[in-house]
């Protein structure tokens, strides 16, 4: 679980925040549940449900759980919603490919 804004720079209309942003959120949530569980792997399929628009500067609380695994599939929901009324912003299911992998740093 996270939370966070998303800035001004990502705006789609007036003070929404662009609907791709949203997606991202909810694919590093699923990809980050999925790493925790101790089977990280790549998104193969990322379904996602917009309930409404988020507003820019919103705070909001990112969550994704692993819901099954079946051989080498991992099935992943995840949620971003409003960090003080729990309202919905958007929802997705995501079918993850399992590889065996390390995270490292960048070295930046």
């Amino acid at each position: 679980m996270a939370e966070y804004h998303v800035p001004e720079r990502f705006q789609s209309w007036a003070g929404m925040a662009h609907g791709g942003i949203v997606a991202l959120m909810l694919d590093e949530a699923v990809g980050w549940a999925a790493w925790h569980s101790g089977h990280p792997g790549v998104t193969g399929r990322l379904q996602v449900s917009y309930r409404r628009p988020l507003k820019l500067g919103e705070h909001v609380r990112i969550v994704g759980k692993v819901d099954h695994i079946r051989r080498t599939l991992v099935y992943v929901t995840a949620v971003v919603e409003n960090a003080g009324d729990r309202s919905r912003v958007a929802d997705a299911t995501a079918t993850l490919m399992e590889v065996k992998t390390v995270v490292e740093p960048n070295g930046r």
